[in-house]
């Protein structure tokens, strides 16, 4: 009975039964497809956002050069200094110090880079709970006088009773002034080592 239907069908009906047949079966199997697509789609950005974002975490500490050589920074390109004052893995600058050289603090996973020596990175606990980077035994400081990349405006100051140092990749104190970064930036105002503990704001 069919194949008597099928030959009193005109011929455009009789074509246009199978070519229809084949489109409903190609978008069935597309749109069963499509949601397994889009839905590992949003796994693999959040896979990927994860990862930079645990690159991108932790203290960085690196070099760069100066008129006196290379000597310590963060990932920003901000000078660290050691004080003159503190013993071997501890740190005596506190309240009022502490706001105008801010200690380096010690955040996620310790990286070193440039000319830095990892086996030299260190970490001590300071009194308020909080943790400091130290580098070859030195604890590390910011200047809050230094407000862009390779400033060294505390380099040599003998603020709190003792001198402050830039630190060399080797662990050492730099004694000498570095004058290239002194001539690219102004002196720092007096108020700027008696501020509050956010006086080193602004970087990262």
């Amino acid at each position: 009975m069919i194949r008597s239907l099928l030959t009193k069908m005109p011929l455009p009906v009789k074509l246009g039964v199978p070519l229809a047949s084949a489109l409903l079966a190609t978008a069935c199997g597309s749109a069963a497809a499509s949601p397994a697509a889009s839905s590992s789609a949003p796994a693999s950005s959040a896979a990927a956002g994860s990862s930079a974002s645990a690159s991108t975490t932790g203290t960085v500490i690196t070099t760069k050069s100066g008129s006196t050589g290379a000597f310590l920074t963060n990932a920003s390109g901000r000078a660290v200094y050691l004080w003159a004052k503190d013993g071997t893995n501890m740190s005596a600058c506190s309240g009022a110090c502490a706001a105008a050289w801010p200690p380096v603090p010690a955040t996620g996973q310790l990286t070193a880079a440039g000319g830095v020596k990892a086996s030299d990175l260190g970490t001590i606990t300071r009194s308020d709970g909080t943790k400091q980077v130290t580098y070859d035994g030195h604890a590390l400081y910011y200047f809050a006088g230094d407000s862009a990349a390779g400033q060294t405006n505390g380099q040599g100051s003998d603020s709190f009773g003792a001198p402050w140092w830039l630190v060399a990749p080797g662990g050492s104190k730099i004694t000498g002034t570095d004058t290239a970064a002194a001539a690219a930036a102004p002196a720092p105002a007096a108020s700027a080592t008696t501020g509050s503990s956010n006086a080193g704001g602004g970087w990262s």
